[in-house]
């Protein structure tokens, strides 16, 4: 009877996150690059409104922009989104983030994530890589900009910074932990 009710509980969580998967799925579908680079330049122009964003950028060795990152999750969650990484302000290559978590999440959300390079090695190691994992190929150090926020000089000092905002929808625990980047060929 135990086996069986518990059995129940994960059919029903495995249902509901592929209807949550299912209705995220239309939206996430492979861009092309015209359509990558037409929502890289609005979530730039987004991410400059931040205040703080403005001296981050103008560090930046390179720029990897996901303007739509989906995540939804009952229990077990995964996301993904794909994107362009900028040097000197014209991209240079195409990247996938893809990433799955088990643990306490429930819901569903589309967020921006804006990856700082500051530093020139880091920049050439990471796109030397096949594919790149937070926190096992490099760290990326998190910052919150927005209203009220000021800008931390020491996150200046970071290598690798990243950005998440505009989030849409609710979901609890943002992070880039596990978050694999992979290159794309949308030439």
């Amino acid at each position: 009877m135990f086996a069986l009710g518990r059995l129940n509980r994960l059919s029903a969580l495995c249902v509901a996150l592929l209807l949550i998967l299912g209705i995220l799925a239309p939206q996430a579908h492979a861009a092309s690059a015209a359509e990558i680079e037409r929502d890289v330049d609005r979530a730039l122009a987004d991410f400059r409104r931040l205040d703080g964003a403005e001296g981050f950028l103008s560090i930046a060795k390179g720029v990897l922009v996901f303007p739509k990152v989906y995540k939804a999750g009952i229990g077990v969650g995964g996301e993904y989104g794909e994107g362009a990484l900028r040097v000197g302000g014209k991209t240079v290559d195409y990247y996938s983030t893809a990433a799955a978590s088990i643990g306490f999440q429930l819901g569903a959300q589309a967020k921006s994530i804006v990856v700082i390079f500051t530093d020139a090695s880091a920049l050439e190691r990471f796109r030397a890589s096949e594919g790149w994992k937070v926190g096992v190929d490099g760290s990326v150090a998190l910052v919150d900009l927005g209203v009220g926020k000021s800008l931390d000089t020491e996150n200046l000092q970071n290598p690798v910074v990243g950005f998440i905002f505009g989030q849409k929808g609710l979901m609890y625990n943002l992070t880039l932990e596990g978050s694999k980047f992979s290159k794309l060929d949308k030439r």
